[in-house]
């Protein structure tokens, strides 16, 4: 799927500054900056509101959450392996993936002239990789990680805060006899069914797992990432660092898909690839099972508890 135009990295928000580093050490073939620097241009003029502004608030761009592809699904979401997923898109002219057209003359007359950017690739996925393979300490970061939940438990409030005010208005008008009214009585179409009444789900176990979780990233930041470990605390910390990512999982997996064992990030029910973050509660609300939404809350704060535990432990065995 790679060709020309805007570095795109999705994966697991501890790795977030780490890929930031490396895309701010890689340039762009085209423009010559760095790719980080390109990135955050296009973001910044075609990106939403919320991107637009944090391309001059926040220092490095996001990671998108991985949903579903058959090179990472099974370790991410299945065995809670920290994974990213790495391609250029954007000015490359695609429609050929999986036809008869996929061919190199195809590919590098419209795709990718002169394979400039998959050298660029190439660039990035090996410095990542030997990076990874000869850092001292791995490269895992959990400001960014819980920086991300954040957003994504203000996207649960503003969901059920949208279908609470929708299905009001709905039922007002189904009171007043407004679809009865508004559609042709000779055609087979009627009007929805009356819903239920959205009550107002507790998101405290869930924040309150964050605001934990901010706290013990700052910590680790202040006190181990800066990489100054002896060596023996370092093999030590590396044990428990590639460890975190399968904290964020549970044995009995996500309702109705036990295979998909990871609360933070999973490809929705109905959506192929498409990414659901906080997929137990974001779903079970979208279904409207409500009493399910706040199990599932309850189970979503365990898993963030889990992961501050074991930063805590980190924090604790270098302290000794």
């Amino acid at each position: 799927g790679n060709s020309r135009g805007f570095l795109s990295m999705g994966g697991s928000h501890t790795l977030e500054k780490f890929f930031n580093q490396v895309a701010a050490d890689v340039d762009d073939p085209q423009t010559n900056v760095s790719l980080k620097k390109r990135l955050k241009a296009r973001l910044a003029i075609n990106g939403n509101k919320r991107q637009q502004a944090e391309t001059r608030e926040r220092s490095d761009v996001r990671l998108y959450p991985l949903g579903s592809g058959s090179d990472y699904t099974p370790f991410l979401q299945h065995l809670g392996i920290a994974s990213a997923n790495l391609a250029f898109s954007g000015e490359g002219n695609g429609g050929s993936y999986h036809t008869l057209y996929d061919t190199y003359e195809h590919y590098t007359r419209w795709r990718d002239p002169n394979l400039a950017y998959g050298e660029a690739l190439a660039r990035v996925a090996g410095r990542a990789t030997l990076r990874l393979a000869n850092a001292p300490q791995l490269p895992f970061e959990f400001v960014a990680f819980a920086d991300n939940v954040a957003l994504y438990i203000q996207e649960l409030e503003d969901l059920i805060e949208k279908m609470r005010k929708e299905t009001q208005i709905q039922n007002a008008q189904l009171d007043e006899g407004i679809f009865e009214l508004a559609l042709d009585p000779t055609k087979s179409l009627k009007a929805p069914k009356r819903q239920a009444e959205v009550p107002h789900l507790n998101f405290a176990p869930l924040k309150n797992s964050l605001a934990q979780l901010q706290i013990t990233a700052e910590k680790y930041n202040q006190t181990i990432g800066n990489g100054t470990l002896s060596a023996k605390d370092q093999t030590s910390v590396n044990q428990m660092l590639y460890m975190t990512e399968r904290k964020l999982t549970r044995s009995h997996g996500l309702t109705g898909r036990s295979w998909y064992k990871h609360h933070i990030y999973a490809p929705g029910f109905y959506t192929g690839y498409g990414v659901k973050t906080i997929p137990g509660v974001r779903e079970a609300i979208e279904i409207r099972e409500f009493d399910e939404a706040g199990k599932q809350v309850t189970i979503a704060a365990e898993v963030l508890d889990s992961l501050t535990r074991q930063i805590k432990a980190i924090l604790t065995l270098t302290a000794t």
